[in-house]
């Protein structure tokens, strides 16, 4: 597909562009082939006569760019009102540059995007406190693909997007073409950030974890009996996790306890950012009607649908799943001012029963199904 067909305007591009002028440097999260690019170039195109757009990872970029000489800096960024540092991960000591550059020349409004959360959201939260307002740019959301799609014609793609995904580059392929790309994201790009830093000392077991975590979609797991999996120590498996979530691979979910007597507590589900990738690894990419996975697929969709929708329109939850040792469970619980929203996940055509357990324990909350017939209301439209 080209440029235009394939370009779907992000629902982020108006709250970024609502935040310059305001004295405050943009930072713009997410895994490689997510769009980042994309959405700076387009950010971009509306500043014709005075933006610049710098690609930090070329190697004459980063030479200028790594100083501390104000003068130097402002040479190179030239008069220009709006830059856009991409990949800025790649400058060494890029705080003290973004530092530097929001003292010095606040008439400068910076974009600053990267592909992995190391070194630019730990240490922009000390060194830039007040300065910086950051985003998370997902993979397609199925808000955002309503824009060219009727509902009929997004329920028509559900299936699809359950096993491929929504990286735009992807997206609308033919399948052959959607198995060589997610193929070629997952082994070329994923551990890119991943790999470069030291404390990857074992590649085969990240791979075995990812495959692992992969396999256990939509159940509970926790760090011990990962490790044991595994036959590692705990210890080494959370960092790791944890590199994976900063690399925005995986993220994780607690489990809901206020410490009443039965609930489980200290267990996790760990979720992939794009379904594509998480099928390409396990290479798993049949019909869901010859699968043993959709519920767990399912869950994962709604789950990440609903975190991007938050995220895209600010706002702002806390996220759990919730069990008891009697096996009462709820796939979601979102809190939201203090109140609970209770839901459960049904790929099946089946009813699920209202969880009397939680909704008397937890009086002011709310238990909705999610299915087929009304996900649409949770994903992009909520009430």
């Amino acid at each position: 597909m080209n440029y235009k067909s394939n370009f779907f305007t992000r629902l982020l591009q108006k709250k970024v562009e609502n935040t310059f002028l305001k004295g405050k440097i943009v930072i713009i999260y997410g895994a490689r082939q997510v769009g980042k690019t994309s959405l700076c170039k387009e950010i971009l195109r509306k500043y014709p006569q005075n933006s610049k757009y710098i690609d930090c990872e070329l190697l004459q970029n980063k030479t200028a760019l790594e100083t501390t000489n104000a003068k130097k800096l402002k040479d190179f960024l030239g008069n220009n009102k709006l830059v856009v540092l991409d990949e800025a991960q790649k400058i060494k000591d890029i705080v003290s540059v973004l530092n530097l550059i929001a003292h010095t020349y606040p008439e400068i409004q910076i974009i600053a995007t990267g592909s992995s959360s190391f070194e630019l959201a730990n240490k922009t939260s000390e060194s830039l406190t007040g300065r910086v307002r950051r985003y998370l740019l997902y993979p397609l959301s199925v808000e955002e693909l309503s824009q060219k799609f009727s509902p009929l014609d997004l329920d028509a793609k559900l299936e699809s997007i359950l096993c491929f995904g929504t990286y735009p580059c992807v997206f609308g392929g033919s399948i052959e073409e959607s198995i060589e790309k997610l193929s070629a994201i997952a082994s070329n790009y994923l551990y890119k950030d991943v790999f470069q830093f030291s404390g990857i000392r074992k590649p085969d077991l990240l791979a075995g974890l990812l495959n692992v975590i992969a396999l256990q979609l939509g159940n509970e797991v926790s760090i011990a009996e990962l490790a044991d999996l595994l036959n590692q120590n705990s210890h080494t498996i959370e960092s790791y996790l944890n590199l994976l979530e900063q690399c925005f691979i995986v993220f994780k979910i607690k489990s809901f306890s206020r410490n009443l007597k039965g609930e489980i507590g200290k267990k996790y589900k760990i979720y992939f950012n794009d379904l594509g990738i998480r099928n390409s690894l396990i290479q798993n990419f049949n019909p869901l009607e010859i699968r043993n996975d959709s519920s767990a697929l399912w869950e994962n969709f709604c789950f990440l649908e609903r975190i991007k929708y938050n995220h895209n329109n600010r706002i702002f939850a806390n996220y759990y799943f919730w069990r008891t040792y009697s096996r009462q469970e709820i796939d979601y619980i979102e809190e939201r001012n203090t109140k609970l929203y209770a839901f459960e996940f049904k790929w099946g055509k089946g009813k699920k029963k209202v969880c009397k357990e939680f909704l008397d324990t937890y009086q002011n909350s709310e238990f909705k199904v999610i299915n087929r017939d009304n996900y649409r209301d949770f994903v992009y439209t909520p009430t």
